[in-house]
């Protein structure tokens, strides 16, 4: 007489089926996987621009300051770019909200807010002006490069004055150019991913 062996259990146990239940969606059920990509490109292509600013005020950007030739960096300008390079990231880091969970619903740790649904124009009134604001900067950035009081050389007319800043030409000019180029992608990134985004939530919620 054979023992009869008990039934393998097909099924995973209660347990494991409740984590797996309650486990929190990495993105919100619906977004694009164009989307998800295109917000996290979005800290990527800002980036660059930070760790050029930050060789500069190391002086090993190949940079000469036109109107100082003797000038050093000081702890005020490290300040200054280290602030800069944290908000920027951090402004491109918000991008990940119009697909992660937190960009419709408050956390919870957040006061008065924590748990409530983020109204849909709180969201996409700012991101749109952002985006355009940026458009506009990367526009009239390579457009007038003085709006960064920077002077290539050899340029069309002269070769600096007295109110520029920074004198970028040979290698450091490359450099330059390839740390800052990236951020033309900035607005369109920030518009395509706030797009997806509205039609997401006004075709599940309503405007």
């Amino acid at each position: 007489m054979t023992a009869i062996q008990p039934a393998r259990p097909t099924t995973a146990p209660t347990s494991e089926r409740a984590k797996r239940g309650s486990a929190k969606p990495k993105y919100v059920p619906g977004t694009p996987r164009w989307a998800q990509l295109a917000a996290h490109a979005v800290p990527l292509v800002v980036l660059p621009s930070s760790i050029w600013r930050l060789l500069l005020t190391s002086e090993v950007a190949g940079v000469d300051h036109s109107s100082n030739p003797g000038y050093h960096s000081q702890l005020s300008d490290y300040l200054y770019v280290l602030l800069l390079s944290a908000v920027s990231e951090g402004l491109a880091l918000l991008t990940l909200g119009l697909v992660k969970p937190w960009g419709e619903i408050f956390p919870r740790w957040i006061p008065l807010l924590g748990g409530r649904r983020v109204p849909i124009k709180a969201t996409v009134i700012p991101a749109t002006v952002g985006a355009a604001l940026l458009a506009l900067l990367a526009a009239y950035f390579f457009l007038n490069p003085v709006l960064f009081h920077i002077h290539f050389t050899p340029s069309i007319g002269d070769k600096g004055t007295a109110s520029s800043h920074l004198e970028v030409s040979g290698w450091s000019q490359v450099l330059f150019v390839a740390c800052y180029l990236p951020l033309i992608a900035w607005p369109v990134l920030v518009g395509a991913v706030t797009h997806a985004y509205y039609r997401r939530r006004t075709s599940t919620e309503g405007r």
